[in-house]
């Protein structure tokens, strides 16, 4: 009995060594606002001289870098609560509405929403510089992001199919 409490207390203090991939995901988070910034910085002298077509394809190319900091914020956040510890915030102003109740199903449905954003984004870049994009790398984007629209309505069935069994 002694043996097997103390393999179930290192089973769950397993769960701590995704901390450093947490880790990550904020230095990845930095490398999104810098790049961003990277962006917005050089698209600000060229808006005079730019098209309208290229001043909203570089706006969408910033639109997709805060979906994905929006992305990675939800994956840190929910995944560290869900998986690693509960962060103790309370009382803190700034705390998002949504912390502390999104389990894996809603991360999961939220997750795919935002890579479907995502893809929307870049398809519609790839139509609006159609000129500079063949037939076959069109019908590949569509493809994918069709892929990503059917895995998304699959994954809300089967979300809905399992919460009536539950119920």
């Amino acid at each position: 009995m002694h043996l097997e409490r103390i393999l179930e207390n290192a089973i769950f203090a397993s769960r701590w060594i995704q901390v450093p991939m947490y880790l990550g995901l904020i230095g990845a988070l930095l490398v999104v606002t810098v790049k961003f910034a990277i962006e917005f910085v050089h698209l600000v002298p060229q808006i005079y001289a730019a098209s309208e077509n290229d001043v909203i394809v570089a706006v969408l190319a910033l639109v997709d870098m805060v979906l994905v900091a929006n992305l990675l914020l939800m994956v840190l956040f929910s995944g560290y609560e869900n998986f690693v510890s509960k962060l103790d915030l309370k009382g803190h102003e700034d705390v998002p509405t949504w912390l502390g109740r999104i389990d894996v199903s809603g991360l999961k449905l939220r997750l795919i929403a935002s890579i479907v954003a995502i893809s929307s984004i870049q398809l519609l870049k790839g139509f609006l510089n159609v000129g500079t994009l063949g037939d076959r790398e069109l019908m590949w984007m569509t493809g994918v992001h069709i892929t990503f629209v059917v895995s998304g309505v699959l994954l809300a069935l089967m979300d809905r199919l399992s919460e009536r069994e539950h119920e």
